[in-house]
C-alpha cells in the first residue's frame, strides 16, 4: 500500500473486482494470512456519538433502506433503536417477543430486521433464537434454534443474499464454529416458533493481533463478536473486539467465503468492547462498541 489513506470502499471495490490491486486480485486460500491494512492507510471518520443511555451496551448495527438501526444486548429495554444522522434516537421499536440476550442485528433480503438472540455466556440455553422484525409495523416472529452438540455462546449473525442465516460461535479457546439451519434452510423456510436444528458447516479462527482495545487482555483479538454482509452480498465482515476481517463472496456463498479465509484485516483500535459492525449502502464499514463502564463510544466509519 502507498502512503496515502485508502477508504474501505476502495478496498471493497478491489475485493469485488471493480478495481485491480495486486494483493487483492484473487481470494486468498484457506491457509493464507489476511492482508493487513495499517491504521494509517485507512480513512477513519466519526459518524456520530450516541447520547442515549440505553445504548451503553450497543451490540448490533444494521442498515435497511438507508436507515441505521441499533440494538443493545442487555438491560430492561432491548428494543431496536432507529438512529438519526447525529445518533439521536428517532424511535424505539419493541421486539415482537421478549428476547433473552440479543447479540447481533442484520437486515435480510426480505427487508426485515433480524435479531440474533444467541447470547449464552454460561452455555446453558437449550435453544437460541432468531427474531424477525418489520420496522414499519413492529410485527415479527420467533424462530427457536438448537445447536447439534450442546449449548454455545454466540454473538455473530450473517445473512447472505440467498436468505440463509449463518451463526458464528464465540469461542474463548480455539476455533469458533459456523452454523446454519439444517439442509441450508432460508429464513422463509424456518418454522415458527420451532425449534429449528442447526448444522455445523465450518470453523473460523481469527487473530491474535496486537491491535489495542477490548475488555480482555490477551484475548480480545481472537473472540468473534459480530458480523455483517454488504448490500450486494459479495463481501462479509466478521469482527473481534479489536479488528474487522473482510471475506470475498463473489457468488454470494458465505460458507465458502469463510472457509477460504479473509482477504483483509482492518485494525479497529481503541474500542472498549467492540461488538457491532455494519455496511453502509455505499460499502463503507460502520463499527460501534459497548461503553464498558465509560462514556458512550463513537460510531465510526471506515
Amino acid at each position: 500500500m502507498g502512503a496515502a489513506p485508502v477508504a474501505v470502499t476502495v478496498l471493497l471495490a478491489a475485493l469485488t473486482g471493480t478495481i485491480v490491486l495486486a494483493v487483492l486480485a484473487a481470494p486468498a486460500p484457506a491457509s493464507a494470512q489476511a492482508q493487513d491494512v495499517p491504521i494509517a492507510d485507512v480513512q477513519e471518520g466519526v459518524l456520530c456519538i450516541p447520547s442515549d443511555a440505553g445504548l451503553a451496551e450497543l451490540s448490533g448495527l444494521a442498515m435497511l433502506d438507508g436507515r441505521l438501526f441499533a440494538v443493545p444486548d442487555a438491560g430492561a429495554d432491548e428494543s431496536v433503536v432507529e438512529l438519526g444522522d447525529d445518533c439521536s434516537v428517532v424511535r424505539r421499536i419493541p421486539a415482537p417477543v421478549d428476547p433473552y440476550d440479543v447479540e447481533d442485528l442484520a437486515a435480510g433480503p426480505d427487508r426485515r430486521l433480524w435479531l440474533s438472540d444467541t447470547g449464552d455466556n454460561t452455555a446453558r440455553r437449550e435453544t437460541v433464537a432468531l427474531i424477525s422484525l418489520d420496522p414499519a409495523t413492529g410485527a415479527g416472529d420467533l424462530y427457536r434454534m438448537t445447536y447439534p452438540s450442546g449449548a454455545r455462546d454466540g454473538e455473530t449473525l450473517l445473512i447472505g443474499r440467498d436468505g440463509v442465516p449463518l451463526f458464528v460461535s464465540k469461542a474463548l479457546f480455539g476455533a469458533s464454529t459456523v452454523y446454519r439451519p439444517a439442509d441450508g434452510k432460508t429464513l422463509t423456510d424456518l418454522a415458527s416458533p420451532g425449534p429449528n436444528p442447526l448444522e455445523e458447516v465450518g470453523v473460523l479462527r481469527l487473530g491474535p493481533t496486537d491491535t489495542p482495545g477490548g475488555p480482555l487482555a490477551g484475548g480480545s483479538s481472537t473472540l468473534i463478536t459480530g458480523g455483517a454482509v454488504s448490500a450486494d452480498g459479495t463481501v462479509a465482515a466478521v469482527r473481534t473486539y479489536t479488528d474487522v476481517y473482510l471475506f470475498h463472496a463473489p457468488d454470494g456463498d458465505l460458507v465458502a467465503a469463510l472457509a477460504g479465509g479473509p482477504q483483509l484485516r482492518i485494525p479497529v483500535a481503541g474500542e472498549p468492547q467492540g461488538e457491532a459492525v455494519a455496511f453502509t449502502p455505499d460499502g463503507d464499514l460502520l463499527t460501534a462498541s459497548e461503553s464498558n463502564g465509560g462514556p458512550l463510544p463513537q460510531i465510526r466509519v471506515w
